[in-house]
């Protein structure tokens, strides 16, 4: 990994949300084309003891709202518009990996595929997520000129 890729990847781990945090989410690689994140099972089950799919889901649209992020650029952000999973396989413990690749980007949408994989590199869940990306309004939420 280059050396400003493992500076990036560090920064995004330092401010992966409150969310993130709570189900140990770890981003391990980052560009605006690819985005490979991580999670444990444990502590992200369901009462079966399966992973759940809404874990999975939080992962994918970890791993693909920050490559949204990286393909709208500093100066831009990036806000989920769509979301949808197919969960494959269940998972009782380990560690499940997300893979976020972009599959589009216009000036204004950005869509990703993120592939879930379990340690043997089965497959868990694929999901497709949709960003739109727009002007980054400042601190107070309103961006100049409209409101």
């Amino acid at each position: 990994m280059p050396a400003d890729e493992a500076e990036l990847v560090a920064a995004l781990n330092l401010n992966r949300g409150e969310l993130n945090e709570r189900m140990g989410v770890e981003l391990l690689e980052a560009t605006p084309e690819r985005v490979v994140g991580r999670m444990p099972v444990e502590g992200n089950r369901q009462p079966y003891g399966l992973l759940h799919g809404g874990a999975s889901v939080v992962l994918a649209e970890t791993v693909g709202s920050m490559a949204a992020m990286l393909t709208a650029g500093p100066e831009n952000a990036a806000v989920g518009l769509e979301i949808n999973a197919s969960h494959h396989r269940a998972v009782t413990s380990g560690w499940v990996t997300a893979v976020a690749t972009r599959l589009h980007a216009g000036r204004s949408v950005a869509t990703f595929e993120i592939r879930i994989t379990d340690d043997g590199g089965r497959p868990v869940c694929t999901c497709r997520l949709t960003c739109m990306l727009r002007s980054r309004p400042p601190a107070g939420g309103v961006v100049p000129g409209r409101g």
